[in-house]
């Protein structure tokens, strides 16, 4: 989960005023979800002025790309080192989805933004680089597999949606709660990654 923002008075001078505003919209979308607050309570959040912002954003969904693109920039982080930790593909393919469900669990304000905003990536370049970069990162992986692109990007997609849907229930309490619940899901969703693979040209 994201740190507390830490409150500083009102019309006080941020050095870092970009990060504040990045980490008091991330506190808001952890109560309220993705839709749920505006750029001012976000200005208030981060104890500044409602024009403060556009000094960065142009809008709220500028904002809100930027956090979108912390998110792709973090799963590309974690899932290169899960996927480091073997050199059978179908290993790396269950360790990204386990990876996926403890990045949906313990980023859940970086996930929410980065799948639930609606966000247009047509809009914000560094936005769509960024989510390339990560399929980019597991791609060739699924090509070690099935060398056909189409049935490559066709597996990947297969193992990510798994672990999206299994990261999705485990957040809405289906699997219990706390880390027991956790790991058992990232076990899940390993089996599922490795039973997807096993069975690719169906």
């Amino acid at each position: 989960m994201s740190s507390p923002v830490k409150r500083r008075p009102t019309g006080h001078h941020h050095g870092d005023l970009r990060n504040v505003l990045l980490q008091a919209a991330l506190e808001l979308v952890t109560e309220r979800g993705p839709h749920g607050f505006t750029l001012a309570e976000a200005s208030r959040r981060a104890g500044v002025s409602v024009a403060a912002p556009y000094k960065h954003f142009a809008d709220r969904e500028t904002l809100l790309a930027e956090i979108a693109t912390m998110g792709y920039r973090e799963q590309r982080h974690r899932f290169a080192a899960a996927t480091s930790g073997s050199e059978d593909p179908e290993e790396q393919l269950a360790s990204f989805a386990s990876a996926y469900v403890r990045f949906a669990a313990e980023e859940q304000a970086l996930f929410d933004v980065t799948f639930n905003a609606g966000l247009d990536k047509s809009r914000f370049d560094e936005l769509a680089k960024a989510g390339d970069e990560v399929t980019d990162l597991l791609l060739p992986i699924a090509r070690r597999l099935t060398p056909d692109p189409y049935g490559a990007f066709d597996l990947l997609l297969r193992v990510a949606s798994a672990a999206h849907g299994l990261a999705v229930f485990l957040r809405q309490g289906l699997f219990g709660a706390g880390n027991s619940a956790l790991v058992d899901t990232e076990e899940r969703a390993a089996r599922t990654a490795r039973a997807i693979v096993s069975n690719r040209d169906v």
